[in-house]
C-alpha cells in the first residue's frame, strides 16, 4: 500500500492511493465481469431449456435461432446487428482493463499480442479440425437422439451486408468467449487459488452452461470444447489460437448455413 502525506489544519495526514488486491475483491470482480457477460448468457440458457422442456411438443421440434434479424428495414437490422456486436465487446475489454492491475502487460498475460503469428494461425487451424469434426458428428448423434432443439444458424435476410455481420459476428464471439471464459477467467481463479481440476471444470461447465438453449447435446460438445480450450491455454499461456479456432468454427457454421442448400443443414 502507497501513501503520501498531506498537510491539513490539524496538522499531516496520510492519503491512501493503492489498496492491495485481496482475494475477496478478485472475487466479486470475477462475478460482477461474468454477470455482466457470459454469466448472464448462462442463466439465460438455463431458463430458456427449462421453457423449451416444458412447452408442448419434444426438445427436437422446437427451434434455436441464432443471428436473427432485428428490424423489417435492411439499414435499420444492419445498424442493430452492429450495434449488438460492439457492445458485446465491452465485457472483453472490461476484463483486459481490470487486467492491468496486474504486472505485466495484459495483452501478453492472456496471449493476445502479435509475438507468433504464423504459430498462433497453425495452431487456431489444428484445434479447429480438432474440436470441429467430432463435434459435427456429436451434435448429429444429439439430433437423431432428440436432446438438441432444431438449431438455426444464421436467420438474417438476404442482403448485401448478410456474410459480412455473419463473420464479424463469429469474431465477436469467439472474442468474448475465450477472452473471458478463458483467458479472464483461468488468470483470475489462479489467482484465487483454485485447483487446476476445478480451474478446468468451472470454465469447461460455463461455456457448457450458455449453449443449454441449444440442448443437452450443445451442452456436451461445448463442454468438452472448453476442456480442450483450457488445458490448451494453460499450457501455452496463448488466448489468441483459441480465439481464431473459434472463428472459423463460427464462419463456417454461420456463412455455410447462410448460403449452402438448406436441405444439406436438415439434420440440424
Amino acid at each position: 500500500m502507497s501513501r503520501v502525506p498531506c498537510v491539513g489544519q490539524s496538522g499531516a495526514v496520510t492519503v491512501e492511493l493503492t489498496r492491495p488486491v485481496s482475494r475477496r475483491l478478485l472475487g466479486t470482480e470475477t462475478l460482477l465481469v461474468l454477470g455482466l457477460s457470459l454469466g448472464q448468457s448462462a442463466i439465460y440458457a438455463v431458463v430458456s431449456i427449462i421453457a423449451k422442456l416444458t412447452a408442448d411438443g419434444p426438445l427436437s421440434k422446437q427451434t434455436a435461432s441464432l443471428n436473427t434479424s432485428a428490424s423489417a428495414r435492411p439499414w435499420l437490422d444492419l445498424t442493430y446487428q452492429l450495434l449488438g456486436i460492439v457492445f458485446a465487446l465491452l465485457p472483453v475489454l472490461l476484463a483486459v482493463h481490470l487486467l492491468t492491475r496486474d504486472p505485466g502487460d495484459p495483452a501478453r498475460t492472456l496471449g493476445l499480442d502479435a509475438r507468433r503469428p504464423g504459430q498462433d494461425v497453425a495452431r487456431g487451424a489444428g484445434l479447429a479440425a480438432l474440436i470441429g469434426l467430432p463435434g459435427l458428428a456429436l451434435f448429429w448423434v444429439a439430433a437423431h437422439l432428440g436432446l438438441n432443439a432444431t438449431l438455426v444458424p444464421a436467420a438474417l435476410p438476404d442482403v448485401w451486408w448478410t456474410v459480412p455481420v455473419l463473420i464479424l459476428a463469429a469474431v465477436q464471439n469467439a472474442v468474448l468467449e475465450e477472452v473471458i471464459v478463458v483467458g479472464y477467467l483461468v488468470t483470475r481463479l489462479r489467482q484465487l487459488q483454485w485447483r487446476l481440476a476445478a480451474i478446468i471444470a468451472a470454465s469447461a461447465l460455463l461455456r457448457g452452461s450458455y449453449h443449454l438453449y441449444q440442448g443437452f447435446g450443445a451442452f456436451v460438445g461445448n463442454a468438452i470444447m472448453g476442456v480442450v480450450f483450457s488445458l490448451f491455454y494453460l499450457r501455452t499461456r496463448r488466448v489468441l489460437p483459441l480465439i481464431i479456432a473459434h472463428t472459423l468454427l463460427d464462419v463456417f457454421a454461420f456463412v455455410g448455413y447462410a448460403l449452402l442448400p438448406r436441405e444439406w443443414f436438415d439434420w440440424l
